[in-house]
C-alpha cells in the first residue's frame, strides 16, 4: 500500500496571471503558498484484475476505459497501468472551493502511481505531468499555478513564460515573517461550492477581448505579485492587506459570476469589522475567503463573519509539497 499526498494552496499575489489567456501574450508572475490541508490518495494492489475507486462515489471498472472519473482515467492511462489496483481519494477541504484541490489530487495521484511503479520523478516533471493531464488532455481552462505549488510546496514565486515554461523560486522568507503572516490571515469558508470552469471561461473571454480594460487590470495584478514577493522578503507584512484589497477590486471585474450580492455582503462586513483587505480564493464565485487582519481587530472580524454563517479554518503553511507519506508496496 502507498499513501501519497499533496497540499492545497493559497494564492498570495498575482493569482490568475498564469491563465493562458493572459500568460501566453504577456507572461505571468505570482506568489503562492501551500498549506497544511491535503488531498491524499491511497493505492493498493487488488486481488482481482479490475480497478476499484473510492472517492465521493464508488466505482468498480473492468478496464481503465470504463472508468467514469476523468482524472483517475487519464492518470492511469498515462502511467500505463491496466488493472489489479484499488485507489481511494481523501481530502481535507471540499472540492470546488478555490484552493486548487483538483490539481493537488492530480499531483498526489501521479506521484503515488510513480511510486507504485518504483519510479523516481523530479518535482518539475511531476508538476508538468499534472498540467499535461488537466490542461492538454482534459482541456480544463486553468493555468499551471495549482499543479506547481502542490508539487513544490512552501512559499514560492512562479514565473510563467509565454511559451508555457514555468520557473519556480522558493522564497527565503524569515520564520518570524511566516509566523506573522499566518497569525494575521483569517480564512473562512463561504459554504458555496462552484465549478471554476464557468468563471475562468468568462474571464478568459474578457481578457482576450480586453473588455473594460481587462488586460490593464491583469497587468496590475501581476505587479501585485511582484510587490508581494518584495514585501515578504523585506518582512513588511502589514502592507499585505492593502495589496489584497487592491487585488480583489481588480479581479472581481473580470467575470460577472466571480461575485454576487451575498459574497459582496460578506466582504463588506469583514472590512467594516476591521479587515484591511481580502479576496475569494481561486476563480471566485464561492469557496474560501482570505482576509488580512491586524491582531487588535481579529476578534471583531471573526465574530462578524461567524454571525453571517461563515466557517473559520485554521491553517499553517506547508513546506514539504507533494510527498509519499507511507510506502508499504511489495512486488
Amino acid at each position: 500500500m502507498i499513501v501519497s499526498r499533496a497540499p492545497v494552496r493559497f494564492s498570495l499575489g498575482g493569482g490568475g496571471t498564469d491563465l493562458p489567456s493572459y500568460s501566453r501574450e504577456h507572461g505571468g508572475f505570482l506568489v503562492a503558498a501551500s498549506i497544511d490541508k491535503y488531498v491524499s490518495v491511497v493505492i493498493a494492489r487488488r486481488f482481482y484484475n479490475n480497478i476499484r475507486l473510492a472517492y465521493s462515489k464508488l466505482e468498480v471498472a473492468e478496464s481503465v476505459d470504463q472508468i467514469d472519473h476523468r482524472i483517475f482515467k487519464e492518470a492511469l492511462r498515462f502511467a500505463n497501468i491496466e488493472g489489479g489496483l484499488e485507489l481511494h481519494s481523501l481530502a481535507d477541504v471540499p472540492a470546488n472551493s478555490g484552493l486548487g484541490s483538483s490539481s493537488s489530487f492530480t499531483v498526489a495521484l501521479l506521484n503515488g502511481l510513480h511510486a507504485f511503479k518504483r519510479e523516481y520523478v523530479p518535482t518539475p516533471q511531476l508538476a508538468e505531468e499534472a498540467c499535461h493531464i488537466e490542461i492538454d488532455l482534459l482541456k480544463e481552462p486553468i493555468g499551471k499555478q495549482d499543479q506547481y505549488i502542490a508539487a513544490y510546496g512552501g512559499i514560492t514565486a512562479f514565473t510563467f513564460d509565454k511559451d508555457g515554461t514555468v520557473h519556480a523560486e522558493r522564497l527565503p522568507v524569515k520564520s518570524e515573517v511566516v509566523d506573522e503572516l499566518e497569525s494575521n490571515l483569517l480564512i473562512f469558508y463561504s459554504g458555496v461550492e462552484r465549478s471554476a470552469s464557468a468563471v475562468l471561461s468568462e474571464q478568459a473571454k474578457t481578457v482576450t477581448s480586453n473588455k473594460d480594460d481587462a488586460v490593464a487590470r491583469m497587468h496590475r495584478i501581476k505587479e501585485i505579485g511582484y510587490e508581494t514577493r518584495k514585501l515578504l522578503l523585506a518582512g513588511e507584512v502589514d502592507r499585505y492587506g492593502d495589496l489584497l484589497h487592491e487585488h480583489w477590486t481588480a479581479k472581481r471585474k473580470l467575470a460577472s459570476n466571480m461575485t454576487d450580492p451575498v459574497i459582496d455582503g460578506h466582504y463588506d462586513a469583514a472590512r467594516a469589522a476591521g479587515a484591511i483587505g481580502g479576496k475569494l480564493m481561486g476563480a471566485g464565485g464561492g469557496g474560501f475567503f482570505m482576509f488580512y487582519v491586524r491582531p487588535a481587530e481579529k476578534r471583531r472580524v471573526y465574530d462578524a463573519l461567524v454571525a453571517r454563517g461563515l466557517r473559520p479554518m485554521r491553517f499553517h503553511f506547508d513546506f514539504d509539497g507533494a510527498r509519499i507519506a507511507a510506502n508499504f508496496h511489495k512486488s
